[in-house]
């Protein structure tokens, strides 16, 4: 669960064959990239666990590997998102309703804490819609 913030200028490139800003090892793939909308970010794991906190807390580079998001013992990084934290964070519920959680101490934590079990409803497999 690794990752970073840039901006949108850092990732043009002026050749043809582009740029290359995620450093990936191994057989590791870079999984998500997303527009950040808000002050707070919340990450979830395949292994159902949230952690949520200050999107400040994540360095802003120009290319690289980037920080620890969300430790993992047994699982991989599933989705992202970013809100604003006096809106609290949403999800998608069966049945196409939709759920909002303003209360977020539970699961409020550092940058790359392995976070808690999400709340009941969270969608299967673990992604914000």
């Amino acid at each position: 669960g690794h990752g970073f913030k840039i901006s949108t200028k850092n990732i043009m490139a002026q050749t043809k064959s582009g740029k290359q800003v995620i450093n990936v090892k191994g057989d590791n793939k870079a999984k998500i990239c997303k527009k950040i909308e808000g002050d707070t970010i919340a990450i979830v794991g395949n292994n159902r666990k949230l952690v949520v906190y200050s999107i400040d807390e994540v360095p802003e580079l120009n290319k690289g590997k980037g920080v620890i998001l969300q430790r993992y013992k047994d699982g991989t990084l599933s989705d992202i998102t970013t809100f604003n934290e006096g809106e609290g964070i949403s999800w998608q519920l069966n049945g196409g309703r939709q759920r909002i959680e303003k209360d977020l101490l539970t699961w409020q934590g550092k940058r790359g804490g392995s976070g808690r079990m999400v709340p009941n409803g969270f969608p299967r497999p673990p992604i914000f819609r």
